[in-house]
């Protein structure tokens, strides 16, 4: 069994912790909340600090809201590399910026240790269902060393390239899942507004060509008005403006990609940006002065 460092214990977090604990796995974990009585009841082992948790751990992972945050569990005052000796594994599973998952790589290489950027798809529900998308960059014989890890907290897991490439795989994604959202909602608002019962028309779609879990899960949200997070507006909107100053790195246009964060940004203007992704529904209802309900 592995000697595991777990920094970050939120949504997503604490179910990914919980699975490797459940896996016989000793955990040791930090956040800059209490850790959850949920994992140390289990025999998680609460640290005091980022840099605790890499003393202890042989294969530390990270996963927090944005690349500032993983700057700061790495790097900052008590942070995880000043406890990292050489020959261990550190695994960010946090979605953030490609650019700097490589410069945090480096630095990380530099005291001698590996680094996987190994960033999640599936929301809260993939989290605890143990069913995540990963999506690993970083060297292979770190990947098949921490592997065991990965098929504890999901089902698809796979290594696309070096260092970064696992977090440009996660924007590409992101790109993809908003414009689903926004493909269903379009699609639930015309029925709705034309007088057919949105949850019937879902229903239906659910048996054709026009299937998706998005249409399964978001689709079903929109319907129940159930926006409640399992991934919250405001973190989808980070990823957008990811791909989208990358983009404008590349010098290449992503038109769809804006007008979703155009969408994203309306519903938060209206006070939902802690709200589920999903809720993107409203800024089209805004616009047809009509709700798919």
């Amino acid at each position: 069994m592995a000697k595991v460092g777990f920094v970050g214990l939120g949504i997503m977090g604490v179910p990914m912790a919980g699975h490797l604990i459940d896996a016989g796995h000793e955990l040791y974990l930090y956040d800059i909340k209490p850790v959850s009585a949920e994992l140390t009841g289990k025999g998680g082992v609460a640290c005091a600090t980022g840099t605790d948790v890499a003393k202890n751990a042989d294969i530390i992972i990270t996963m927090v809201p944005d690349t500032p945050h993983v700057a700061a569990a790495l790097f900052g005052e008590n942070g995880i590399a000043a406890g990292l000796t050489p020959g261990k594994i550190v695994v960010d599973m946090s979605s953030i910026a490609p650019v700097e998952t490589k410069e945090f790589a480096k630095k990380i290489n530099e005291l001698g240790c590996d680094y996987l950027d190994a960033p999640v798809s599936g929301g809260e529900v993939g989290a605890k269902a143990a069913s995540l998308t990963i999506m690993v960059g970083g060297p292979e014989q770190a990947f098949e060393t921490v592997k065991p890890l990965f098929e504890k907290m999901g089902k698809n897991i796979t290594l696309v390239g070096g260092n970064g490439d696992g977090q440009t795989t996660k924007v590409a994604n992101q790109i993809i899942v908003a414009l689903n959202i926004l493909a269903v909602g379009e699609a639930l608002l015309f029925a709705s507004k034309a007088g057919a019962d949105p949850a019937k028309v879902r229903q239906a779609l659910m048996g054709g060509f026009a299937n998706s879990r998005i249409l399964e899960v978001h689709g079903e949200r929109m319907v129940k008005r159930t926006f409640n997070p399992g991934f919250r507006i405001e973190l989808h909107q980070k990823d957008l403006n990811l791909a989208l100053n990358g983009a404008r790195q590349m010098q290449m246009s992503l038109p769809s990609t804006a007008l979703a964060q155009q969408l994203f940004s309306s519903v938060a203007a209206h006070g939902g940006a802690a709200l589920d992704h999903s809720a993107l529904v409203k800024a089209l209802e805004l616009l047809a002065n009509h709700e798919v309900a």
